[in-house]
């Protein structure tokens, strides 16, 4: 996590943001918080916290019912091409007749002039972000033909391409294997260690607390954002989880849930 914030400029800022849907109120109320270079941040919190939403909100994608949020400076959708989004797995079509590969593109031709056409730099932008994640071989594979895990990897090629400042990655830990998790992991490592900012939408608490600095802990309002080990406390995770969860209770750190 890259220090002296005082010093930086924050990639993202939430002042006392509110996100409402029809016939449904409001699903984040008065949220406010900043993320700078280099934060690697895992977002958790019940299901119907919120999580997606904040997530769809920094991408332009919803409207804000009052207070605002900056992306570089700017309101959303401004500067979207320096953003990658990973969203969750059940939310993608994977019948669409697109190869990995195809997949990996779209991120670079959404960047291209209309008109323009993918150049050599671009093919090997591609091949290079395929081969990181250890999909290079199958580049040709239509993307409903591969594994869940294979998937992810392709969508995580995805977001290297697009070579983006601020990376959104909504459950990627669902329905993988765990070498691809590791892989995961290790590349989030990676770009937070050259300024980039991850945050990570996770159920997998466990996960927040070893591999992430920083945990913003969520429920349509901002429980707690600071380090994991100050956030995932029993006190603020109950708040969180309306009194269903107890977690950390000892140097071995098991979770349990209350009946």
């Amino acid at each position: 996590m890259t220090d002296n914030r005082s010093e930086q400029r924050p990639v993202a800022t939430f002042r006392d943001a509110t996100v409402s849907y029809p016939h449904r109120g409001h699903v984040l109320r008065n949220i406010s918080f900043s993320l700078y270079p280099g934060n690697r941040v895992a977002v958790v919190g019940p299901n119907g916290a919120g999580k997606t939403t904040l997530f769809r909100a920094m991408l332009g994608l919803v409207p804000i019912a009052h207070g605002s949020i900056e992306l570089f400076g700017a309101p959303p959708p401004y500067h979207r091409s320096r953003v990658a989004y990973v969203p969750q797995r059940e939310d993608v079509d994977w019948q669409f007749p697109l190869t990995a590969e195809d997949v990996v593109m779209m991120s670079r031709i959404t960047a291209l002039p209309p008109g323009r056409r993918p150049s050599a730099k671009d093919r090997e932008i591609v091949a290079s972000a395929l081969a990181r994640v250890g999909m290079l071989d199958l580049r040709r594979t239509p993307i409903s033909q591969l594994s869940g895990g294979q998937q992810q990897r392709v969508f995580l090629a995805r977001a290297l391409a697009q070579e983006a400042d601020l990376f959104l990655l909504d459950e990627p830990f669902n329905e993988i294997d765990a070498a691809t998790q590791e892989l995961l992991l290790t590349l989030l490592d990676e770009f937070s260690a050259v300024d980039r900012t991850v945050v990570v939408a996770t159920h997998d608490l466990r996960l927040a607390r070893y591999r992430f600095p920083e945990v913003l802990l969520l429920n349509k309002e901002l429980v707690a954002f600071g380090s994991a080990e100050e956030v995932l406390q029993p006190a603020l995770l109950e708040k969180a989880y309306s009194g269903r969860i107890v977690f950390w209770q000892s140097d071995n750190n098991r979770g349990t849930k209350k009946p």
